[in-house]
């Protein structure tokens, strides 16, 4: 009998688009011999509700896909997903939500709550690596290297802005500002001199109260991907991001709405740096307690330095995303990658119950 799999997205979070776009990549790519589909999302205003597979989950005249608000409602409660009281029989949920309220071990807890197995990291896990400034004293602890920075809550800034000023200014400029619990780099903004930080962080503040301003790194941006396979984590090749010298960095349009962008698998590095990131990909997940999957995002400095950028515990998931991009160079093609997934979901074992 095939396992039914329930394809969460959307959210509430800024990547609301992004997770539709991925939703619709492994809806499919799913082996539909092994597995039967099931779309369910959660609209901007929080709602649960049920879509048709045939949903379009595509960019459309630059137009983002969002779940609709009108479809039929998706009750949970301890016996699982339903509706209108008939059950939807889930045995394995795939959380491709990104961001806040999803990717940050909120929903985590819930699917623990109403134990029912899911891809990705657990709890604690999924909230560590979403909050970075959290995540970067773990990775020092391990001896990565990370980008100098500082935090700013909004109450520090509301309290004292200069004093936030001052630390910001000895970073020395560019620096960048960004949303300690973002994505898809919404939020973020490159300010290359004292005047222009406070314009920034408001525009950090309006994604999280937290936000994070980290001196610039020049170097090549190499990212790798793990995946766990029978229960060890696996890294892929490295590859190295490329996009159009108009953009002043990686953003969300670079990111998502321009195809300029581009990875070059394997990245042109040498041997030896190759492997030192592919070790510290490894490491980063392993020292988070992450599980399933994770994109590792590194600077590569002219002088030969790797340092952590940030792991993310549900990439991008189209087949033109990053992630399997690197795993199809790596030798494992999309589906194969969503059948691992998915059969690690059943066995992972970081929860507080063991599920």
């Amino acid at each position: 009998m095939k396992q039914r799999v329930a394809i969460l997205c959307g959210g509430r979070s800024s990547e609301h688009e992004i997770s539709c776009i991925s939703a619709g990549g492994v809806l499919q790519a799913m082996d539909k011999d092994l597995y039967e589909p099931i779309a369910i999302g959660i609209t901007k205003s929080g709602s649960w509700v049920l879509i048709p597979t045939s949903f379009d989950f595509t960019i459309k005249d630059g137009a983002l896909p969002v779940v609709p608000e009108n479809a039929p409602k998706v009750t949970i409660d301890v016996a699982g997903l339903s509706v209108d009281g008939k059950s939807l029989n889930i045995d394995i949920v795939f959380p491709l939500l990104h961001g806040p309220y999803g990717e940050d071990g909120t929903i985590q807890g819930l699917l623990e709550i109403i134990d029912l197995p899911y891809v990705g990291s657990g709890v604690l896990a999924s909230a560590v690596a979403m909050d970075k400034s959290f995540a970067k004293p773990i990775f020092q602890s391990q001896g990565m290297k990370v980008a100098p920075g500082i935090t700013a809550t909004a109450a520090q800034w509301s309290h004292d802005p200069d004093a936030v000023q001052r630390e910001a200014d000895l970073l020395g400029y560019p620096v960048f500002v960004k949303p300690a619990r973002g994505g898809s780099s919404r939020g973020t903004t490159k300010v290359k001199k004292a005047s222009d930080l406070r314009a920034a962080i408001i525009e950090s503040h309006l994604f999280d109260p937290k936000v994070m301003i980290e001196q610039e790194i020049q170097g090549m941006e190499i990212e790798c991907a793990v995946l766990e396979v029978d229960g060890t984590p696996r890294a892929s090749i490295v590859g190295k991001i490329s996009f159009d010298a108009k953009y002043e960095f990686y953003d969300f349009e670079a990111k998502y709405l321009d195809n300029t962008t581009t990875i070059e698998l394997p990245a042109p590095i040498s041997d030896g740096d190759s492997e030192a990131i592919r070790k510290s990909a490894v490491d980063a997940f392993i020292a988070l307690g992450c599980s399933g999957l994770a994109r590792v995002d590194f600077f590569l400095t002219k002088n030969g330095e790797v340092i952590i950028n940030e792991i993310n515990t549900m990439p991008g998931f189209t087949a033109t995303s990053v992630f399997p991009k690197m795993w199809q160079a790596s030798g494992i093609g999309y589906q194969e990658v969503i059948t691992h997934l998915l059969k690690s979901a059943l066995t992972r074992s970081n929860g507080v119950l063991g599920n």
